[in-house]
């Protein structure tokens, strides 16, 4: 079903909403746009598919009743990027929602598990890909374009139930509550043009001061994107925005000769971008931002977050889950110097499926070792205040010397950093 007519569309929203569950997928291009261009809409329930077409439908609004209808269950896979685009058009947050490349990871599938991948490991199903790189902005579609956009919903509902009896069958679904409510946070798709410094990179080599002229630059290149509706990197890169904080330059003569801003930036565009340097210059030293850096307390080292990190994926392989899904690396550097409050890793499943194992390893109660090339957690017997007392099994367990603890090493356990740097690494920003 292709739908371009607004009575039509206003009937498969009203069948959709009698539907206990119901999947949607998007079509979008953006790659020379600040905002997602949004180009399809496809939705499926049991015995139903269609594909919405926005550029002949105007007005969208009866989608938001499905979206915001709380008894419907809406899925979709890698869910964020389809949900942020909905929010734009339609102006509220989906829920309840089900991402099925998340559900997968708590199955035993990677992290990022394609959809391709998914629905014939589970379903037994192969999918085209004929079209992945197809301009779907173009008119009209193929019925090659509309079978390849109705493959990426039909076989959502099957894969929903597949998914949800497996992880029940695990006592899992659960697990994913607090995640998937996450994603029905109206916050998670605002944009606040005033917070984009903290996702500029190297951001962190910058003192409060410069932080405030970054802070204040960022803000200025975000509303500048918006304005003009192309990426940030076309009005001015981050190494752009790092360099300008640093030097902080007062002239227009000054700021041009700075790399990377004057071939990007127009002249008339100039003077407002020194403006914003200004004013992060000329910020109180109250009211600077302040970067959250880690607490590195004496005894602190890296090597205590790849023995975290060694450990997680120790359990992650035994629990069958996805590593990543478990922790990031800075969650482990918050845990390790001293980061309780409101730490992923000590909340819910992942408290108790390796949260609260990592807190006994900083603090002392356990240690690691290698035997015959195994990873071997010891707990001691008697551990308190983060001391370390080894129990009777230590020697025998740890022959080898690798012996390390979260608060004492003997012997660097090298081999956690290997473990480790595949899985972990570009979790770091």
């Amino acid at each position: 079903m292709y739908i371009t007519d607004a009575e039509e569309f206003i009937a498969l929203i009203r069948r959709l909403r009698q539907e206990p569950v119901v999947a949607l997928d998007t079509e979008f291009i953006r790659e020379k746009s600040y905002f997602a261009q949004l180009c399809l809409i496809q939705v499926a329930c049991e015995g139903c598919s269609a594909i919405i077409d926005p550029f002949a439908v105007d007005d969208l609004s009866p989608l938001r009743e499905l979206l915001a209808d709380t008894q419907v269950t809406k899925v979709l896979h890698a869910a964020s990027q389809d949900l942020a685009i909905l929010y734009k058009e339609c102006g509220v947050a989906a829920a309840p929602v089900f991402d099925t490349q998340l559900a997968a990871t708590l199955a035993g599938f990677p992290q990022q598990v394609g959809l391709r991948v998914l629905v014939e490991e589970a379903l037994g199903v192969t999918l085209g890909k004929g079209e992945t790189y197809t301009d779907w902005a173009k008119r009209p579609l193929s019925q090659a374009q509309v079978k390849y956009a109705l493959d990426d919903v039909c076989h959502l509902p099957s894969l929903y139930q597949w998914l949800t009896d497996r992880l029940t069958a695990d006592g899992r679904l659960a697990w994913l509550k607090g995640d998937f409510e996450r994603l029905g946070d109206p916050g998670l798709y605002e944009v606040v043009p005033e917070e984009q410094w903290r996702k500029v990179k190297r951001v962190g080599s910058l003192n409060c001061r410069q932080l405030g002229v970054a802070r204040e630059v960022a803000a200025w290149r975000e509303h500048a994107a918006m304005r003009r509706n192309v990426p940030r990197r076309w009005i001015l890169g981050d190494e752009g925005i790092v360099e300008v904080s640093r030097r902080m330059p007062h002239t227009i003569q000054d700021l041009a000769a700075i790399r990377g801003v004057s071939g990007k930036i127009g002249k008339t565009a100039l003077p407002r971008l020194l403006a914003a340097i200004e004013r992060g210059c000329s910020l109180p030293e109250g009211e600077l931002p302040v970067i959250d850096r880690q607490r590195r307390s004496a005894g602190y080292h890296e090597e205590v977050v790849d023995l975290m990190a060694a450990l997680t994926r120790k359990r992650a392989r035994e629990h069958d889950v996805a590593m990543p899904l478990l922790a990031s690396r800075e969650c482990f550097k918050e845990l390790a110097s001293g980061g309780l409050e409101d730490n992923p890793l000590l909340c819910g499943w992942r408290a108790e499926l390796i949260g609260n194992e990592l807190l006994e390893l900083v603090q002392g109660g356990i240690s690691l070792c290698l035997n015959n090339g195994e990873l071997v957690v010891t707990r001691h017997e008697g551990a308190q205040n983060g001391q370390d007392i080894p129990c009777k099994d230590d020697q025998e367990a740890c022959a080898s010397g690798m012996y390390a603890s979260g608060s004492h090493t003997s012997g660097l356990l090298e081999d956690a950093g290997e473990a480790c740097a595949s899985g972990m690494r570009e979790d770091e920003t």
